[in-house]
């Protein structure tokens, strides 16, 4: 098990908040202000030893076990009705069978999960999909690529210069036929 190794400054400003307010922390050593306190409450909060209500500072669990005091909270009364009854039924449950699960209700969620939004990735981005349309033997235009993306046309011409040409090597060539749209390919 390793130990979290304090600073005496955030050593005495845990221990007084453990000690003194029920753990919010609202005490500093007279040598901490201004500036200094942000970057103790920083590194505090970045190593989890505390944590924000959105207005002020407690300490963590993680803070707790920091100084080695037991974290406060711990409800040792005996178990009442109501939840031991939660517990039976979630036992119940999840040692339930998986051939009695209602099949209307499994295609119900997958018929939902279907409809989920997959998370981003660089193959499914909006710089790939531009990229999969210049790569076609039509190209793209640059309304076609605002569509797709929804992009404004000053973003797509930014892009083709700054990402495609710059950053990626990326040869953009294009050609306007009669009385046409400009047409954008990777050469």
């Amino acid at each position: 098990m390793t130990t979290t190794q304090l600073t005496p400054a955030q050593h005495a400003i845990l221990v007084h908040a453990v000690e003194h307010t029920s753990g919010k922390i609202d005490w500093f050593p007279d040598n901490i202000k201004g500036g200094a306190r942000k970057k103790v409450l920083e590194g505090l909060f970045n190593r989890a030893l505390i944590t924000s209500d959105g207005i002020d500072w407690f300490v963590a669990a993680e803070g707790y076990d920091a100084l080695g005091i037991p974290r406060p909270g711990l409800n040792k009364k005996r178990v009442g009705q109501f939840e031991a009854n939660l517990d039976r039924i979630i036992a119940n449950a999840e040692g339930a069978p998986a051939a009695a699960s209602d099949p209307e209700l499994e295609a119900f969620v997958t018929a939902a999960e279907a409809t989920w939004v997959k998370p981003r990735t660089r193959e499914n981005s909006k710089q790939a999909e531009v990229i999969r349309m210049l790569q076609r033997p039509e190209g793209a235009t640059i309304g076609q690529i605002c569509t797709a993306t929804g992009w404004q046309a000053h973003t797509v011409r930014g892009t083709f210069a700054g990402a495609f040409k710059k950053k990626l090597g990326l040869t953009i060539v294009s050609d306007k036929p009669q009385g046409g749209e400009r047409i954008y390919r990777i050469a």
